[in-house]
């Protein structure tokens, strides 16, 4: 092939490749599926035209490469009251940027929610997607969430803030019902005590 030949061809190669980055069309299948593609859909609802990489979605306020990690492995910690690597994974967390949700083991209905995730008994516990990191390690947690597409420094608009901190038990059971020996990880009925200021049968 000649120069010319292969100058054109890489020209033509390179505004393809920006044309198919210029838009990111966001669409809404009947079944509720989201799809991202830089071809207008031919059915479905269509929710955002994005221009550009990067561009936040006019939905979730988050740029694109944010968005997708999220929809792809969202991450949830799970935390406890006076608990100080708690404290240091959440503030590693929103420093990075990261959207994350956070459950609260406090009561025998959320270490029992608690017990069908992990068999771990330390807290914290993040989850990226299926990815379980049990206690804080600034590296592991960092590698998982690399791994699982977050970038390396905060995307997040300045107006996002992350929910509040919810129950890890989605409804409290009836009253005077509490949750199984089984279920909390006891074998004989006993909840094994608290070390320090850890839920009991956990610790920091």
């Amino acid at each position: 092939m000649k120069a010319g030949t292969k100058f054109a061809a890489t020209v033509f190669l390179l505004t393809l490749a920006a044309g198919a980055q210029a838009q990111l069309y966001k669409s809404t299948g009947p079944d509720g599926k989201v799809t991202y593609s830089d071809i207008p859909p031919a059915k479905g609802n269509v929710t955002q035209q994005k221009t550009g990489a990067g561009i936040s979605d006019v939905n979730d306020g988050l740029p694109y490469e944010l968005a997708q990690a999220v929809k792809n492995s969202p991450v949830t910690l799970y935390s406890s009251e006076k608990c100080i690597p708690c404290d240091d994974g959440r503030k590693m967390l929103n420093e990075r940027g990261i959207p994350f949700s956070e459950k609260t083991i406090k009561s025998n209905e959320d270490i029992a929610a608690f017990r069908k995730i992990t068999s771990e008994s330390q807290l914290p516990l993040l989850t990226v997607g299926r990815n379980k990191e049990s206690g804080f390690s600034s590296s592991a947690w960092g590698t998982a969430l690399t791994a699982a597409g977050y970038p390396e420094t905060s995307r997040l608009p300045k107006t996002y803030r992350n929910a509040a901190p919810v129950a890890a038990a989605p409804a409290a059971a009836a009253p005077g019902k509490s949750a199984s020996p089984a279920a909390t990880g006891t074998a004989n009925g006993d909840t094994p005590p608290a070390a320090g200021n850890a839920p009991p049968g956990f610790r920091f």
